[in-house]
C-alpha cells in the first residue's frame, strides 16, 4: 500500500485571495441612495402638480408621497443598525 503526499489545499476566505466579483456594499447602499433620492424627487413633482392643478388624481400624489416617506425611514433604520454595528465593532477588545 503506497501513501501519496498531500499537495497545497488552496484556502478560501482568506484576505491575501481574490475578491468575489459581487457588488460592495458601498455600490448597494449608492444605488439605493439614488433610487431613494429619485422617488423624493418624484413625490415632490406630484405634490407641486397637486397645489398648481395639474396632478390628475389625488391618490396618485398621497401614493407617491407615503412611498418616498417610507423610503426615507427605512434608509433612517438601516443608518441606525449599521451605526449600531460600528459602534459595537469597536467596543471589541482586541
Amino acid at each position: 500500500m503506497s501513501v501519496q503526499p498531500v499537495g497545497e489545499v488552496p484556502l478560501s476566505g482568506r484576505s491575501g485571495g481574490p475578491r468575489p466579483s459581487g457588488k460592495g456594499f458601498g455600490e448597494l447602499m449608492m444605488r439605493f441612495l439614488s433610487e431613494v433620492d429619485a422617488l423624493q424627487k418624484d413625490a415632490d413633482i406630484a405634490a407641486r402638480q397637486l397645489v398648481t392643478g395639474e396632478a390628475p388624481n389625488v391618490h396618485q400624489v398621497m401614493l407617491a408621497v407615503e412611498k418616498a416617506s417610507l423610503t426615507l425611514s427605512l434608509v433612517v433604520e438601516v443608518r441606525n443598525k449599521v451605526l449600531e454595528a460600528y459602534r459595537e465593532v469597536m467596543r471589541m477588545q482586541v
